[in-house]
């Protein structure tokens, strides 16, 4: 009965009919501000507002549980909400997957979509040195792989796909299972063709999220077991991406292209044709399998020369034809002359750099993730500092210390914040205390009042 009252007052306080109430986290207060239904404002604990949106996921009204899961993503983007995981950590995992086991025909591809992405700001919050990790991972691949092998709504799939990589990358224990995720993306548009299965082409936006994901996975990866036949193959299917109309998909895969070259799959290959190593081999022998790829990367430079001094025209976003330019002039210089794209970007008063592909893919991967939230991470998250060598000057304030930004500096001294009236308050019964004594009575029941 208490957990339904519970339920209740959580649908109350999310459910709206209003899509523009919002939720705004600031990055030290421990209040939130909810807007709801109307121009009404009320502050909440946010440990007290993620108790009421777990609460609220429960809930039948597929609306209510989409704004729940907003408000939990809301609060994990721009806070570490490590006393809330260590409390509701399996509760609130089982319940992002009860939305993604219940399909397309139960949950809407809205709430599939915010589940996902929530399961993963829940793996990157709790880092790879925890054991929460490691369950996530067990528990939700799972599922993912069976919602995105049923296909059963392609508008949710980009949200999954994110979300297994981010899941693999943190909560993968070895190079087999980071291998089994690649396979998972890999045949989202390359699927295992049966009997009664009719191929669907995927669109432009679809093959460039894959490309992504499994490009970022690759990055990890630093020793590969080696089949020949399967890099030929990737090789070639990235080298025609180079030469779609889309131009979103020849930069991602151009840059999986400069991760493959810059672990080596080409040299290694050599090297194992040369000392006569086991390797799995389908079909040609090594050497010629070295001849066909060094034929292929021969292409592939044509291919980035074409693109680095492209005059447009050719896709539809101009405004991206700068960058793509910018990009493949950085491949072209790193297949002729092996320099990789050195990366500097401001942390707060700290500079975080990369210095390789690899690096760069996982700092665009997890930027774009983590959206807004990113900085806050970065600032705060010792997973993602180690992911990148990254150590803040100040790394954690002292418990009695409190920093605020500029804007909660405004806020405070706006005469009508709630923090500002408090102070007035307390000043206001300070003096009169004190013109109390200064009288010779007593004035605390006055104060009171």
């Amino acid at each position: 009965m208490g957990k339904r009252n519970s339920q209740r007052k959580s649908a109350a306080m999310l459910d709206s009919d209003d899509d523009s109430s919002s939720v705004s986290s600031s990055s030290t207060s421990r209040t939130d501000q909810v807007s709801i239904s109307g121009n009404e404002e009320v502050h909440f604990d946010q440990d007290a507002l993620l108790d009421q949106a777990l609460d609220a996921l429960d809930e039948k009204r597929g609306s209510t549980r989409e704004r729940a899961l907003s408000v939990i993503i809301g609060a994990f983007s721009s806070n570490m909400q490590h006393q809330f995981v260590d409390k509701k950590f399996a509760t609130l995992l089982h319940q992002c997957l009860a939305s993604i086991k219940k399909g397309s025909k139960k949950a809407s591809a809205k709430e599939i979509a915010l589940a996902s992405h929530a399961i993963g700001l829940l793996t990157l919050t709790v880092g790879c040195g925890d054991s929460h990790a490691r369950e996530i991972f067990e528990e939700s691949v799972r599922p993912l792989d069976d919602f995105l092998t049923s296909k059963s709504n392609l508008t949710n799939i980009p949200s999954l796909l994110e979300c297994l990589a981010i899941i693999t990358f943190v909560g993968g224990n070895d190079q087999e299972e980071t291998d089994r995720s690649m396979d998972i993306l890999w045949r989202v548009i390359h699927p295992r063709l049966g009997s009664n299965v009719v191929a669907v082409k995927p669109s432009a936006p679809l093959i460039t999220v894959v490309v992504s994901a499994w490009t970022f996975l690759l990055s990890t990866m630093s020793g590969l077991k080696l089949n020949s036949k399967n890099w030929q193959n990737s090789i070639s299917y990235l080298s025609s991406l180079l030469d779609k109309e889309d131009r979103s998909v020849r930069i991602a895969a151009g840059e999986a292209l400069a991760v493959i070259f810059e672990i080596g799959i080409i040299e290694k290959i050599s090297a194992d044709s040369k000392g006569g190593t086991d390797m799995i081999q389908e079909g040609s022998n090594l050497q010629e399998s070295y001849t066909h790829l060094q034929g292929l990367k021969g292409k592939v430079i044509n291919q980035v020369k074409n693109l680095s001094v492209e005059a447009g025209g050719k896709g539809s976003a101009k405004k991206d034809l700068n960058s793509q330019r910018n990009l493949f002039r950085d491949i072209l210089e790193f297949f002729e002359y092996g320099y990789s794209p050195e990366i500097s970007m401001k942390i707060g008063g700290d500079s975080l750099q990369t210095t390789s592909w690899s690096q760069m893919i996982q700092l665009n991967f997890l930027k774009h993730f983590l959206g807004g939230g990113f900085i806050k991470h970065m600032q705060e998250n010792e997973f993602l500092q180690d992911v990148f060598n990254f150590t803040p000057r100040r790394r954690y304030l002292s418990n009695n210390e409190h920093r605020m930004s500029s804007g909660e500096k405004r806020m405070f001294k706006s005469p009508n914040s709630v923090q500002n009236k408090a102070r007035t308050q307390l000043l206001n019964k300070q003096r009169l205390l004190s013109e109390g004594r200064n009288l010779g009575h007593y004035a605390a029941n006055m104060v009171d009042d």
